[in-house]
């Protein structure tokens, strides 16, 4: 599909070739830009967290900037494109001073500092522009100490798309209907119903591209054919089919309800989404809304989504989530709670920036069923760049000649995703072999051991467990145990084999669980007849994150059901590990050992 950025040149910009020099240039494009995990752990998100979201090669390093911005950037020419970019991003913050601040010795004072600062940040056009857009207006928020510059013009926005969705003329012309609109008669009900929620959704697609809603008054003086007008929009892009088929209706089964994520973006813009919105929930789909962490000019923030008087009385009934770090099982749990609208905010102040996203952000992304973008600074970000996400992507925006462009995406084929219902299959297929094993009188031994907890030693570890499990079978009689090392899959992360186990360990069916030893450890290295290797040497169960967890829960099932016995070191020694990084099968702590051999 061709590129509707008019910024962009038709012909297709080639990157230096790799070399020492350009290895060095884009190490210092992710570090001048404040995006490099190694240099800011602390606000960067992981490689590992990155992979929730986008599908990268092991060497590859995702940007959150177009190809084409990236391009220019690694040439290092002074280009008149990024010259553009940047001047855009100086006259949006100049204007922001010109408008807010009355002072005029204060004025001068900030503009002189945002553009010595401007100077200084694009001298050697290694700077993404929303980068610079960040650091520009966090000088002007600083220095003034205003919370939210746009405050006023978000809620005018906010209002006028409110009056135009109240408006006696647009609920007439949603209602509306004619012969055109079936061409021939349904022969069932259900498709007449399927006719309808596909009319509505159109209809509401091509409100959702209507900026006049919001951006003037004009709206105000809207008739019913002034919103019929708007209905009949023409549609671009490919993603019309694509989306219509993914939302499918209630009737429609082979689609069933899907966990949306929703990423919001202008203020008035977002009244209109909610239309939409609702309208989803009511087909049953769960839609988790992703908001902006701090104020970004017009964009919609997490405090809009709280404090917005006419925003907040949309998100009445939804559930609003402040936790920035959700583990696994909290988000299955919000996933499974009665509520069909979710707010959170992504942890950024950015117009879409998934290395600095949060983590609750990056599992929500992971486990929903699609993501809908919204507006054209979203689609760069998605659409212009040859990266592939882990999930479909969808988006909406204003089209060219009047047009709603909706945009998509197919998630990288190779991706490989377990849902929540998919672990809990896995699981019960486990606990149903239990089950077996108990009728026939067997004892059911759970053996919890090292998987992942020694970086890069995952193929040895599941050997070491399954020499040790071997050995046990050839020693008891009449006995079930279970290997953790057969049900590990690529693609499962330490959140999914956790909630995984968690089903399966709570089952109430274990009679013994058994913790590896280190004596475990070395028998299965003389079975292979080998040495112990070093990175081996004295470790066991109690060196795993995901046995400290195990003994936590063993202890807690024990309480439930006291003749279960456990087995292995003592439980007091089960103190080392804490909790994993996030898509990482070891704890957060070895990273840091990791990155320093």
């Amino acid at each position: 599909m061709k590129s509707h950025d008019n910024d962009l040149d038709d012909k297709t910009s080639r990157l230096p070739d790799e070399s020492p020099e350009m290895d060095a240039w884009l190490t210092s494009f992710f570090i001048e830009n404040h995006l490099d995990y190694y240099a800011y752990p602390d606000h960067v998100s992981s490689p590992e967290q990155i992979r929730f979201i986008v599908y990268t090669e092991e060497e590859k390093r995702y940007y959150p900037c177009s190809d084409h911005m990236f391009e220019a950037i690694m040439n290092k020419n002074k280009s008149a494109f990024m010259q553009k970019k940047y001047n855009e991003v100086l006259q949006k913050v100049l204007n922001l001073v010109e408008e807010k601040i009355e002072d005029g010795k204060e004025k001068a004072y900030l503009e002189s500092l945002i553009i010595t600062k401007y100077k200084h940040e694009t001298r050697d056009e290694i700077m993404i522009p929303s980068r610079l857009e960040r650091r520009l207006l966090g000088i002007f928020l600083n220095r003034t100490q205003i919370e939210d510059p746009c405050v006023c013009d978000k809620n005018l926005r906010n209002s006028r798309a409110d009056k135009a969705l109240s408006s006696k003329a647009f609920v007439a012309a949603m209602n509306h209907t004619d012969a055109s609109n079936m061409k021939t008669l349904p022969a069932t009900l259900s498709e007449i119903r399927q006719i309808v929620h596909h009319l509505e959704l159109k209809r509401l697609f091509c409100l959702s591209a209507e900026k006049s809603l919001w951006e003037s008054d004009k709206a105000a003086g809207y008739t019913k054919d002034d919103y019929l007008s708007i209905f009949n929009r023409e549609f671009s892009g490919n993603g019309l089919e694509p989306l219509l088929h993914f939302l499918g209706t209630e009737e429609n089964k082979e689609s069933g309800p899907k966990r949306i994520l929703w990423l919001a973006d202008e203020a008035g813009e977002i009244i209109v989404d909610f239309a939409l919105i609702k309208y989803l929930a009511k087909l049953g789909h769960k839609i988790i809304v992703a908001f902006k962490e701090e104020p970004l000019f017009t964009k919609t923030d997490f405090q809009d989504a709280i404090g917005n008087e006419i925003l907040s009385s949309y998100l009445e009934e939804a559930l609003i989530v402040h936790e920035k770090n959700l583990g696994k099982n909290e988000l299955a749990s919000l996933l499974r709670s009665d509520k069909n609208i979710i707010a959170i905010s992504d942890g950024t102040r950015e117009k879409l920036n998934f290395i600095l996203a949060s983590t609750t952000f990056a599992r929500i992304f992971k486990e929903v069923d699609g993501v809908i973008s919204r507006g054209n600074d979203q689609r760069r970000r998605l659409f212009d760049t040859h990266f592939q996400f882990t999930q479909n992507i969808y988006n909406i925006s204003a089209g060219d000649k009047n047009s709603v462009l909706i945009s998509f995406k197919p998630r990288h084929p190779a991706v490989i995703k377990f849902t929540h219902h998919d672990l809990e299959k896995k699981a019960k297929k486990i606990i149903d072999q239990m089950e077996d094993a108990k009728k026939k009188g067997m004892t059911v031994i759970f053996y919890s051991g090292i998987i992942g907890s020694i970086p890069g030693k995952i193929e040895t570890a599941k050997k070491i467990m399954s020499v040790s499990i071997s050995s046990l079978k050839q020693q008891l009689s009449m006995t079930f145990i279970i290997n953790p090392a057969e049900y590990y899959e690529s693609g499962m992360d330490a959140d999914d084999l956790m909630y995984m186990w968690e089903i399966v360990q709570r089952s109430g069916l274990i009679d013994i669980w058994r913790f590896q030893t280190y004596d475990d450890i070395v028998k299965a290295f003389q079975s292979m007849d080998k040495k112990v290797p070093p990175e081996w040497v004295g470790k066991d169960a109690t060196f795993s994150t995901g046995c400290t967890k195990e003994m936590k829960s063993a202890l807690e099932v024990q309480q439930k059901y006291p003749e279960m016995q456990i087995i292995g070191p003592a439980r007091e020694r089960f103190l080392r590990r804490n909790e994993y990084g996030i898509g990482k099968m070891y704890d957060r702590r070895l990273s840091d050992i990791c990155q320093q051999k």
